[in-house]
């Protein structure tokens, strides 16, 4: 028994944590939410991971993201994950990829080669384009709706997509779908009915981190719990 997942184990047994690593985890955008979902997964067992993310550390992520502080600022944040997450389990395999999602660099990800694709970018074009892309593979999808403009973790809630209420992003990807191809097939989400405003006026939206980790933390769990039901 490995001591650092150690508690791990005694809660869902020897084979099933051998199955966590075992599968393959793909996290698309590793800023306020799939940084802290990627954090989990590592945390919990998952062995092979790739975190995929463009982005550099600007200073104003460090309010919500983990890979943020005044050190790192400027520097990529799959970078910055990597080595963190090797530092908490030296037998990881990390993959990072600096790369963009979108329409003309789908092909590069391989989708088929994940067990669990998880969708925590905010462009709604790029983001429908993964979700139905993915689900044209055998991989299970989580999606993250919008997590800004809210405070109460209680609200956050999971539903299948098309079952998703009181939230802009849902709606707006609902929106593209009918224009354009939709997903093959169902996957759940995390989203929350909650919208406050912005206090004061900005083109970005308000956000904190207690609910995006949350976000984040909900959909590793979904993971989690996949692989050892």
């Amino acid at each position: 028994m490995l001591e650092r997942l150690q508690r791990v184990e005694l809660l869902i047994g020897t084979e099933r944590l051998k199955m966590l690593s075992q599968k393959r985890v793909i996290v698309f955008g590793v800023g306020g939410v799939g940084s802290w979902c990627a954090e989990s997964l590592i945390r919990s067992g998952i062995k092979y991971l790739t975190i995929v993310d463009f982005d550099r550390v600007a200073e104003s992520n460090i309010n919500r993201q983990l890979p943020a502080n005044t050190q790192t600022i400027g520097q990529l944040k799959v970078d910055v994950l990597k080595k963190h997450f090797e530092a908490i389990n030296p037998q990881a395999i990390v993959t990072t990829m600096d790369n963009y999602y979108s329409a003309e660099t789908s092909e590069i990800f391989h989708l088929e080669n994940y067990d669990y694709i998880i969708d925590a970018i905010d462009s709604v074009k790029d983001k429908a384009h993964l979700l139905y892309t993915a689900s044209k593979t055998q991989a299970k999808i989580y999606s993250s709706m919008g997590a800004a403009l809210k405070m109460d973790p209680t609200k956050i809630k999971t539903a299948e997509f098309w079952k998703v209420q009181g939230d802009p992003l849902a709606r707006a990807l609902r929106h593209y779908f009918k224009q354009n191809e939709k997903p093959l097939r169902k996957f759940q989400c995390v989203y929350s009915e909650e919208r406050l405003k912005n206090q004061i006026e900005h083109k970005a939206n308000g956000t904190l981190m207690h609910i995006t980790a949350s976000f984040g933390l909900i959909l590793a769990s979904l993971v989690i719990k996949d692989i050892v039901s």
